[in-house]
């Protein structure tokens, strides 16, 4: 059996300053980041399941959805209508793996689209058995003076009240033995001054996964979370970060680099999959060595 030193397994980041229009696209990031469409290899550990993938375009929910359809998922994916291309990818890989895909674009501070997305996604897929709130808005500021109502307004509709829509919504089909997943992040603990109201939205998922968790084991479903720390993705180039700060991405992480995609998705499966039927209300660190409470 070959060893993987963590530190070279995947290729580091070393972008350059880059800008693009939020919300950003994958294929626009340079270098490209690895979700997983050459790497991935599943095991048939979610055979015959459903999911929804929010923001599943690019980034980690792209990892995730790939990754959960090469495990025998079908997988349904929410996305913005601005990252159409993105989604194409992502819609191939899910049908190249033998899997139903199903795609359905729109606006997570829209109430309507949130509630329809879910119904859409269980009439396309014949019903749901995993969720996966991942989609979030991240914008950077220089200090909260300077982050504008209206800023904060939409970067809160669609981190919370975007994932507690979908969430209520897809309660209704949920049964015993399915899985809510949120993507918190390693902000959730250790803020940075530059994203104190993305942060903030991230320990409110954190908090909430957690409140839910307590309740809803009792129905048989487990919730849990993923905390990515610096993972190299299209949210970072399109106002994610300063553009001082894109330079030596991830380099500050004690396994010395930024993370791909691809290297969340395996936490993902894992706590959609029965191996973690024993896992609820926990939230998987996934930052390169920076440690979490």
């Amino acid at each position: 059996m070959t060893l993987n030193d963590p530190r070279t397994i995947y290729p580091t980041v070393n972008p350059q300053k880059q800008k693009q229009d939020e919300p950003g696209l994958d294929q626009e990031l340079a270098p490209q980041s690895d979700i997983g469409v050459s790497s991935y290899v599943g095991h048939d550990r979610l055979k015959g399941r459903k999911a929804l993938v929010t923001g599943g375009d690019s980034g980690i929910g792209a990892a995730v959805a790939i990754a959960f359809a090469r495990e025998g998922a079908d997988v349904a994916i929410a996305y913005l209508p601005e990252e159409q291309v993105d989604a194409d990818r992502v819609i191939k890989a899910i049908e190249e793996a033998g899997q139903q895909a199903f795609a359905f674009p729109g606006d997570f501070t829209d109430a309507d689209y949130c509630r329809k997305l879910v119904e859409e996604s269980v009439g396309a897929l014949g019903g749901l058995d995993i969720l996966v709130n991942n989609a979030s808005r991240q914008v950077w500021s220089e200090d909260l003076e300077a982050i504008s109502d209206e800023e904060f307004d939409k970067t809160v509709k669609v981190n919370l009240y975007g994932n507690f829509r979908v969430t209520k919504a897809a309660l209704a089909h949920l049964k015993p033995g399915s899985s809510i997943i949120f993507t918190s992040s390693i902000q959730a603990y250790n803020p940075s001054p530059t994203l104190l109201d993305y942060a903030m939205t991230k320990a409110g998922l954190n908090n909430l996964s957690k409140g839910l968790a307590t309740s809803l084991i009792e129905r048989g479903i487990r919730v849990n979370s993923v905390a990515p720390g610096p993972i190299w993705t299209p949210l970072q180039p399109s106002h994610g970060q300063p553009q001082e700060k894109i330079e030596g991405f991830g380099t500050h992480a004690p396994i010395g680099r930024a993370g791909h995609p691809v290297e969340l998705a395996g936490a993902y499966v894992y706590l959609a999959s029965d191996e973690s039927s024993y896992v609820a209300g926990e939230t998987l660190g996934v930052t390169g060595g920076t440690p979490t409470p």
